[in-house]
């Protein structure tokens, strides 16, 4: 027999029973759209929660500060020597394999100054390209270039904690209203000897009054977007070329020891800048723990994200097998009703295959008749299922996600249906269909010609 008179004969066997074959479809239609949607979800949610921890900071970067080594065998003689962070570590894990790039970052505290008010903040510099790729979305302004004179890109909560001098209040916390200050405009003074601006006016060590520090006036190369609550990981935080803020530290602290630098055993800073930090970014989330292990076996200290997302995934995916398996016992209860209708239609066509047996059709072709009938079922319910699912779908996006029932932020798809599930999900259901069919085909095959005939 050929395959097209026999994907023909299946089907017009379907259609004689239309109610019958209606309502097994009917099942699988169920079925299948309880388990893509149900996945869907389970992707959904791991995708919006990899989305969210990467507002925290990125999931292939390694944050690397300054360790301890330890020399000599016996404990009680072991000699400690402290590990910093200059350009020649930064050369020598740039050469590290699955790694990026490596980012120095230099953090200091600094007094800024706005007519009467004032507040405390931290700088961070960083190479120009490092700000570039953070994609930092500004409101105003642009970022710094390369070579320029310092200026600060300012993130938008940073307003909120100015100080009013004189009456030594922060209005926006008492008052909810912003101090009238325009950080593109306005000129801003800033202090980078903090310490010595606390003690201004009173008497040091040796009895003399302590001067008040410089201030420089720092152009604003940007401001970060949004309002002060409106919070991201920049929100409080001051950032500028690395290089330039080097420039003006060196500047300010001329032959003294610029604060959170170490000291020589003389008490004499050194002659170079040690960075803070280093952000290793690694090539993807899997090369990142064997990045980090190296980086610890040569005495630094690492923290990664995914030193603590990776049982967060493990949670998601035991949920995500829950929520497939869920969805895996409607389309099994769909399964029985696919044999139960192949095994009707045996009991009705018993006469059908006794002839069929006569005129010499072979039982591998009975066989895959009743195959063929089960997959079109399976076919017909995987795909109408599919296309529900993506109904079902966007409306749980436009519900849930939207209205952010779930806490992941408004606009999130808690439901998310890959190419790959769609296609899947569909050949799984035909695949369960002939395997449900499979049974009552061995039957039709076993049959005896003559008594088959003989059946009314």
């Amino acid at each position: 027999m050929k395959v097209s008179d026999l994907l023909r004969m299946s089907l017009e066997s379907l259609f004689k029973r239309k109610v019958r074959t209606i309502l097994t479809v009917l099942g699988v239609v169920i079925g299948t759209t309880s388990i893509v949607v149900m996945i869907s979800l389970g992707i959904g949610m791991k995708a919006a929660m990899l989305s969210s921890m990467e507002s925290w900071g990125s999931l292939t970067q390694i944050e690397v500060e300054s360790g301890d080594r330890f020399y000599g065998d016996d404990s009680s003689s072991k000699e400690q020597e402290q590990l910093r962070l200059d350009d020649e570590l930064v050369e020598t894990l740039s050469h590290l394999d699955y790694v990026e790039s490596v980012d120095p970052v230099l953090e200091t505290q600094v007094v800024v100054k706005v007519g009467a008010y004032q507040t405390y903040t931290q700088v961070q510099g960083m190479p120009v390209e490092a700000l570039r790729a953070k994609n930092i979305p500004l409101g105003a302004g642009e970022m710094p270039k390369a070579g320029e004179e310092l200026s600060f890109i300012y993130g938008n909560a940073i307003i909120s904690d100015f100080m009013n001098t004189r009456t030594n209040r922060y209005e926006y916390y008492e008052t909810g209203t912003l101090p009238p200050i325009d950080l593109m405009k306005d000129q801003i003074y800033v202090i980078f000897d903090t310490e010595n601006y606390m003690r201004a006016g009173s008497k040091d060590e040796s009895g003399q009054v302590v001067a008040m520090p410089k201030k420089y006036i720092i152009p604003t190369a940007a401001v970060v977007e949004g309002g002060p609550e409106d919070w991201n990981q920049y929100s409080y935080y001051v950032f500028c070329d690395i290089e330039a803020l080097k420039l003006k530290l060196k500047q300010e602290f001329k032959g003294r020891v610029i604060p959170g630098q170490p000291v020589q055993k003389s008490g004499k800073p050194y002659r170079e800048l040690f960075y803070t930090r280093l952000n290793v970014n690694v090539t993807d989330m899997e090369h990142v723990s064997d990045v980090q292990q190296i980086i610890n076996d040569m005495g630094y200290q690492t923290y990664a994200q995914a030193d603590w997302i990776e049982s967060d995934m493990q949670v998601m995916n035991i949920i995500q097998a829950v929520l497939g398996g869920i969805g895996g016992i409607s389309l099994f209860v769909a399964a029985i009703g696919i044999t139960n209708t192949m095994m009707m239609s045996i009991y009705e066509r018993t006469k059908e295959i006794g002839i069929m047996k006569v005129i010499g059709c072979r039982i591998r072709d009975i066989q895959a008749l009743f195959l063929a009938e089960a997959g079109y079922i399976g076919a017909i319910g995987g795909t109408i299922g599919v296309g529900l699912s993506y109904l079902l779908s966007f409306i749980a996006n436009k519900a849930l996600g939207g209205a952010d029932v779930l806490g992941f932020g408004e606009g999130t798809n808690i439901s998310v249906i890959p190419l790959w599930l769609s296609g899947v999900s569909i050949i799984f259901a035909i695949l369960i269909a002939m395997l449900a069919g499979f049974f009552p085909s061995i039957r039709a095959m076993k049959l005896s010609p003559l008594a088959a005939i003989r059946a009314e």
